[in-house]
């Protein structure tokens, strides 16, 4: 397995910076253990773009197939689904609603083959008159709707198959001092004009400035790191946005607000382990330390990633069918505690200041039934 673990990484490597992989070193290879954990970690694109870039021998058929499958299943998703973004767009222009689209298909344009990333949910931003607006426009255009999470003002519902959050903020529920500033974040995006924007059929799809963006990404692996489990496919788009807009994010910008939110040690660890495991840049990931002390975290957080799988893909979910929702609230909390005990080993003094928030919100969306 150690062996299937490197290979995939040297892989993951190659696919992610479109660059040369030698795979003898890792012979006698499992080709269906590495598509599961590329499966696992919802990266079997960057993989499968890895494979093409193998030097040191011929990659048959029946090894490349189940790659190949994948990838031509996500180039006809993310087409249909950029065609339902755009669509979505304009109709809530007509109507008054301006929004800006966070991760995904936005963060997707800055890889080399966006087609081949592995899609999730259609995330919108909007303000707080934005927000209620497109809720009362969109709700009647879906086949579905969840329970409305009121503490971080978020809206799931499914329309035409596609799963869309509604985003009335960026909070992440780990500490007041972290949710204030994404707050800051969110109204320098959409009321400061601090957006960017994507071109897609003649409709210009806006996005967070790239520094405002990075902490709505980075926020987002922190949330899951604590809070059930994060993937590498996250990861992934963290390091693409940072080579994408080395020259033009804010450095001292980024430094300050870090230290704000308390995320500082964060940073540093999952720097380590952009560099040391999936071949970021060392020169474009900003505050880079070398030090034995990230090393030893990051590998860590790789122990972790590969046990849980993508947002917690390889735990046992069964119980969600088996037992009433209060039950089910209650198994969760048991796992984020076993998580903040383990994440004690990498980040001790972060692990028990999130700990209080992490149970209140809990409880607190229990109460309300979300």
């Amino acid at each position: 397995m150690s062996r299937t673990v490197d290979a995939f990484f040297a892989l993951l490597r190659a696919g992610l910076w479109e660059q040369g992989v030698r795979l003898l070193p890792f012979e006698p290879l499992d080709f269906e253990a590495l598509y599961e954990l590329a499966d696992d970690q919802s990266v079997v694109g960057l993989v499968a773009a890895g494979l093409e870039h193998v030097e040191d021998r011929k990659i048959v058929k029946p090894e490349a197939l189940p790659f190949l499958k994948k990838v031509f299943s996500q180039e006809g998703r993310n087409a249909s689904m950029n065609e339902f973004i755009g669509s979505m767009v304009e109709k809530m222009r007509g109507a008054g609603i301006y929004s800006l689209l966070v991760k995904g298909q936005g963060i997707a344009q800055c890889y080399a083959r966006p087609q081949w990333r592995a899609s999730g949910d259609v995330d919108f931003l909007l303000d707080d008159v934005a927000y209620e607006k497109a809720k009362a426009f969109m709700i009647p255009l879906a086949s579905s709707v969840a329970v409305e999470g009121k503490y971080v003002k978020e809206q799931e519902m499914t329309i035409d198959s596609w799963s869309v959050e509604l985003h009335g903020t960026l909070r992440v529920g780990l500490s007041t001092g972290i949710d204030r500033e994404l707050d800051r974040i969110q109204k320098e995006c959409c009321l400061g004009g601090n957006v960017r924007a994507w071109e897609y059929g003649g409709c210009s799809i806006f996005l967070p400035a790239p520094t405002q963006d990075v902490f709505v990404v980075f926020t987002h692996i922190i949330k899951h790191f604590y809070k059930g489990g994060i993937g590498l496919r996250q990861l992934c788009d963290w390091c693409r946005l940072l080579w994408t807009y080395r020259d033009s994010i804010e450095r001292d910008i980024l430094e300050q607000r870090l230290k704000a939110m308390g995320l500082v040690s964060e940073w540093h660890a999952f720097a380590a382990f952009a560099v040391d495991f999936l071949g970021m840049p060392a020169e474009a990931m900003p505050l880079y330390e070398t030090s034995d002390r990230w090393t030893r975290k990051a590998r860590r957080i790789r122990a972790f990633i590969l046990e849980v799988g993508n947002f917690g893909h390889n735990r046992d979910q069964s119980y969600y069918n088996r037992y009433p929702f209060l039950v089910r609230k209650v198994i969760s909390m048991g796992r984020r505690c076993g998580d903040l005990v383990r994440h004690t080993l990498i980040f001790p003094l972060d692990s028990l200041r999130f700990f209080p928030s992490i149970m209140f919100n809990g409880l607190r969306n229990a109460a309300r039934g979300e």
